[in-house]
């Protein structure tokens, strides 16, 4: 197979691209700041726009393609699921939802599963739960509990999340948020210690924060946090929304270091790519402290959804994805630290996600973005001047060596 993005597009070529983001500038709200690449079909670790060029996706869909584009075990399933049902809404019974929740509670070793749609809606699904656990089992005097989160963390952007966020362009002019929220510094265990009272119901974090640039706490960060909920009666939320089902090597980035959540927050690559599939995991002494009409969701564990999820949980359980992660991951981050000194200030991450800080006078992280797509590499950028790669599990060892290779081309010409 050759692995080239393709040639530079002719002003002729680029009438049709042009168009079709014309016509999304116009009618679509601009919540977002896209690439000028239009998809129109993707296979594997490969885009391919309207006008036949190739891509190498290295973002994944912000690892929601976690097993490739339309991968055949999980398109198989959706096939069959979408000639059978696919909505009734949890008013009535399906054949599909009781087999996830029960593989997933597995993969999790919890209990029991509460299926959503997406991120953020487990992320507040899992609030909700935590609150009304301090208050039904913890004693927490009603309305009065607080929990723990981490500075630059990255978990949505309902309301209830960017009102605890430390982004300014996630929070101004959308005020006045909820309250009941403490953020600390993350990777820091004191300042968990210290923002702890008697009415703390919960601590939530990422195991490795995502959208600050794929930040890996300190080796005694996580454990240390877990014997403080513990000692404190407080529980652990870990969103994993990211950072689990096999991106960093491990089936969940906390087992890395040996920690086990009170609660999980999955969502993203739970649904293969195809559909939107979230979910709160946790034990029955947590998750049991709903009852019905407390929450709910109508499209939440759909049939659609829920036979994807058990085909995607069944890919996770065999193992393979977190072998291809620990070992492909350790190639890309060898290949990308090969490059420091060289425009690249500092290589993160851990299996098959980095984030790589770019010296500031080569251009903006969007800048070398749109450079490197014109090589046919597709990456994004965050926080100025700061790179994810994040490709598909089933990305080759070629693959990756062919991407860094357009990235040294992109650093070496902004640099000249």
């Amino acid at each position: 197979m050759t692995i080239l993005g393709g040639p530079a597009l002719d002003a002729g070529a680029l009438d049709g691209t042009e168009a079709a983001v014309a016509a999304a500038g116009r009618h679509v709200a601009h919540n977002y700041s896209p690439l000028p690449v239009v998809a129109a079909s993707a296979e594997g670790a490969w885009i391919t726009d309207i006008e036949g060029r190739r891509y190498l996706d290295c973002l994944a869909a912000y690892s929601a393609v976690n097993f490739g584009h339309r991968h055949p075990e999980i398109t198989a399933t959706a096939h069959a699921q979408l000639d059978a049902v696919t909505l009734v809404s949890r008013a009535f019974h399906c054949d599909r939802l009781g087999p996830f929740c029960a593989a997933l509670a597995q993969l999790c070793g919890k209990d029991l599963v509460l299926p959503m749609n997406s991120g953020a809606e487990a992320v507040e699904s899992g609030l909700k739960v935590a609150r009304k656990w301090g208050v039904d089992v913890k004693g927490v005097p009603a309305g009065q509990a607080n929990i723990i989160v981490a500075d630059n963390n990255f978990h949505g952007r309902t309301i209830s999340i960017v009102g605890f966020s430390s982004d300014p362009a996630a929070r101004d002019g959308f005020g006045p948020f909820t309250p009941g929220f403490r953020s600390v510094p993350f990777g820091n265990p004191a300042a968990v210690a210290q923002a702890i009272d008697d009415n703390t119901v919960a601590v939530l974090l990422e195991p490795i924060q995502g959208e600050a640039g794929i930040i890996v706490p300190p080796d005694d960060y996580l454990p240390a946090v877990r014997a403080l909920c513990s000692e404190h009666n407080v529980l652990l939320i870990a969103d994993e929304i990211q950072s689990g089902l096999a991106r960093t090597g491990h089936t969940f980035a906390c087992d890395h270091w040996g920690v086990v959540p009170d609660i999980y927050l999955l969502g993203k690559a739970l649904g293969g790519g195809v559909v939107p599939l979230s979910a709160v995991v946790a034990n029955r002494e947590i998750l049991g402290v709903l009852h019905p009409g407390e929450h709910g969701s109508t499209f939440g564990g759909n049939p659609l959804a829920a036979a994807i999820g058990t085909t995607v949980v069944s890919m996770v359980a065999r193992g393979e994805f977190q072998s291809c992660s620990a070992e492909l991951g350790a190639h890309l981050h060898h290949r990308l630290a090969e490059l420091i000194g060289s425009g690249v200030r500092a290589v993160r991450g851990l299996g098959l996600w980095a984030g790589v800080d770019i010296e500031p006078t080569l251009g903006t992280g969007k800048e070398m973005s749109r450079r490197l797509a014109d090589r046919g590499v597709l990456v994004k950028d965050t926080h100025g001047s700061t790179l994810r790669f994040a490709p598909p599990l089933v990305v080759t060892a070629e693959e990756i060596d062919w991407a860094v290779r357009q990235f040294a081309f992109v650093l070496r010409d902004a640099g000249s």
